[in-house]
């Protein structure tokens, strides 16, 4: 599709396969959206942790990051810093073609991917670029929608303890007659990378049943 700028959210399973250095590769360049994603990118680091992947850089080091980096002024001040990346991110939103998430949950009996955020920004990366493709491990697959109860209780409170996520998108593909908002393709991709192994050994097929809340860490 001549692609050559993707925002990426909620991708930390392509993490898992290194798909940045892919894209680089073939002149795609990627564009972490998730605020703690896109410091450890501009930072040319790897996550730390599941949910909060910039958990280790305090607010002086970010600022000294950005400053280096973007070339902005100087400042320690969180939501500063919060707007300068939202102001810089904005025109990459605007701009990409490719919009690359991952989800929460995918559920079969309706073929949707369910996204939970509270920066707003998988939406955007869903939603305006006219491409989206989303890579899903399979262990994040549900069967019926009505299974999406005591998962969206739970993941919230076991995360961050919300009630419930700023924002809960459930996606079901391309935009619709008379919709302004969405892709005109969508393309999922289902990722094993040994996972259909680990369920295949009782000893380790557990593991599977993690939702990535992190209460754990």
């Amino acid at each position: 599709r001549g692609v050559k700028l993707a925002v990426k959210s909620k991708s930390m399973a392509t993490e898992e396969i290194g798909l940045n250095h892919a894209l680089e590769e073939v002149g795609v360049t990627p564009v972490e959206t998730d605020l703690g994603e896109y410091i450890i990118q501009l930072a040319g680091e790897t996550p730390s942790h599941f949910l909060a992947p910039a958990i280790h850089y305090t607010k002086e080091q970010v600022g000294a990051l950005f400053q280096r980096v973007l070339g902005v002024d100087r400042t320690d001040d969180p939501a500063e810093l919060t707007g300068i990346a939202r102001r810089t991110l904005r025109d990459r939103f605007l701009s990409a073609s490719m919009g690359i998430s991952g989800a929460n949950f995918a559920v079969a009996e309706t073929g949707s991917i369910v996204i939970l955020e509270n920066e707003g920004n998988a939406r955007l990366a869903t939603s305006l670029p006219p491409v989206h493709v989303a890579v899903v491990g399979i262990d994040k697959v549900i069967s019926r929608f009505e299974d999406l109860d005591p998962l969206l209780a739970v993941l919230p409170r076991s995360a961050t303890g919300q009630r419930l996520s700023t924002y809960v998108s459930v996606l079901n593909g391309v935009r619709r007659p008379g919709e302004t908002d969405g892709p005109d393709e969508f393309h999922l991709v289902l990722l094993d990378n040994w996972r259909t192994r680990l369920m295949a050994d009782p000893e380790t097929r557990e593991s599977l049943l993690c939702i990535r809340c992190s209460a754990c860490l």
